[in-house]
């Protein structure tokens, strides 16, 4: 399942690179501590996370990972949004928990990377 359809199936909004909602995901990481999710998110993965500072970009680029959900209503602030533009790394947003979130990728089949 690619991120366009995730977007769509359970409501999430693109706010960057749009461009690359094509990718596939190959499974899911939730978490919120930066130093975790680089050793334990995979590639492809879609990373769920409160956290909307430019280090997620940093992170998402450096785990190749499909793309970040920025969930609890958080937005990336300008220069984290255009460093995630200029890195094609696909920022999406919602107002529902991690929780919800998470247990919609799980209905969809999505699940963590072993």
């Amino acid at each position: 399942m690619n991120l366009r359809q995730i977007a769509t199936q359970i409501q999430l909004l693109p706010v960057t690179a749009e461009e690359n909602l094509e990718r596939e995901v190959a499974g899911c990481y939730v978490g919120d501590l930066l130093s975790a999710a680089m050793a334990s998110a995979r590639k492809g993965d879609l990373w769920l996370t409160v956290q909307s500072h430019a280090n997620v970009v940093a992170i998402a680029v450096l785990l190749d990972l499909a793309g970040v959900v920025i969930t609890g209503g958080g937005q990336p602030d300008l220069t984290t949004a255009q460093r995630a533009n200029d890195e094609g790394v696909v920022l999406l947003t919602t107002n529902r928990s991690t929780y919800a979130v998470a247990g919609q990728l799980w209905e969809l089949g999505i699940r963590a990377s072993e």
